[in-house]
């Protein structure tokens, strides 16, 4: 069964801790985290420190997804707040196969995003080096955007790839996912999937409206 990734983006900051413990309960498979720095994309979020704080309310897996320019300077800030994978943007840094083996080395698992205009073969070189593939359905920046249906050719040429690699690679997909285009992706090739709004964005907040959410997305 495809795994889900609640996207605490959309999560209500001023009950940051209670939001994660509620998201926890009610059968989501990790926790994705979206940091931006406001260079990489035009959007800022959070760092290492509310990574740290919030570590506590979740035996979940932690799966960062930095978009954020030149990571290469900052994997260690984030494995040591908690972050049990370490995603880091093709795009965003010239040293991708030697911060991928970093993230690695510090014990974490590696992951590789690419937006919607990189060419899937980039990772050619690097399936080795990799523990997930995010594809980004949408531009990255914002929560609330539309799926873009062109990426859905992407997603399956990666599954492809994975397949011939043998590896254990979770192919993940982000942006716009909600229960019709979870269904696209997954038909696809995506064994994980992160939603925030279509989670998070509800009139009563609480741990039986997000379990319903998650499995409609299941």
């Amino acid at each position: 069964m495809v795994k889900i990734a609640p996207s605490i983006l959309s999560a209500d900051f001023a009950n940051l801790g209670q939001e994660v413990k509620d998201i926890s309960a009610s059968g989501a498979d990790y926790i994705h985290i979206d940091v931006m720095d406001g260079i990489f994309v035009p959007n800022l979020t959070i760092g290492p420190c509310v990574i740290k704080s919030i570590r506590k309310f979740s035996d979940l897996t932690f799966d960062t997804h930095l978009m954020i320019k030149d990571p290469e300077n900052h994997i260690q800030a984030f494995a040591d707040a908690g972050s049990d994978i370490i995603t880091i943007h093709y795009e965003a840094t010239k040293h991708v196969a030697s911060t991928l083996d970093n993230i690695r080395k510090l014990g974490k698992k590696a992951g590789i995003s690419i937006v919607p205009a990189t060419n899937e073969d980039v990772l050619d070189d690097l399936i080795d080096k990799l523990d997930l593939i995010l594809v980004m359905s949408v531009n990255p920046g914002f929560g609330g955007q539309k799926f873009m249906d062109c990426q859905l050719k992407k997603i399956t040429n990666i599954a492809t790839k994975i397949a011939k690699s043998g590896r254990n690679i979770d192919l993940q997909v982000d942006g716009g996912i909600n229960n019709l285009t979870a269904k696209k992706a997954k038909d696809a090739g995506a064994d994980v999937l992160v939603a925030g709004s279509y989670i998070f964005n509800l009139p009563v907040k609480n741990v039986q409206n997000y379990a319903q959410k998650i499995q409609d997305l299941k």
